[in-house]
């Protein structure tokens, strides 16, 4: 799933849960999935921090654009 889809979803789910219309056990399941949906986000974000650490600051200390490897 990509950032975007993600971040979408997430801001769906925020905006149900904010209405406070689910029934306890939906708006539960709802937050576990947001709660998922926000690790995502974060993961991906950070290997697009290393992608552009990694673009900032080569090995040798010069601009490289080589892509970080996160494995």
């Amino acid at each position: 799933m990509t950032f975007e889809d993600a971040l979408v979803e997430l801001e769906a789910i925020v905006r149900r849960l904010e209405e406070g219309t689910a029934k306890l056990d939906e708006a539960i399941a709802a937050y576990e999935r947001g709660a998922a949906l926000k690790r995502h986000c974060e993961r991906k974000l950070e290997e697009a921090k290393a992608r552009v650490d990694k673009i900032i600051a080569g090995p040798d200390g010069q601009v490289s654009s080589e892509p970080a490897k996160l494995d």
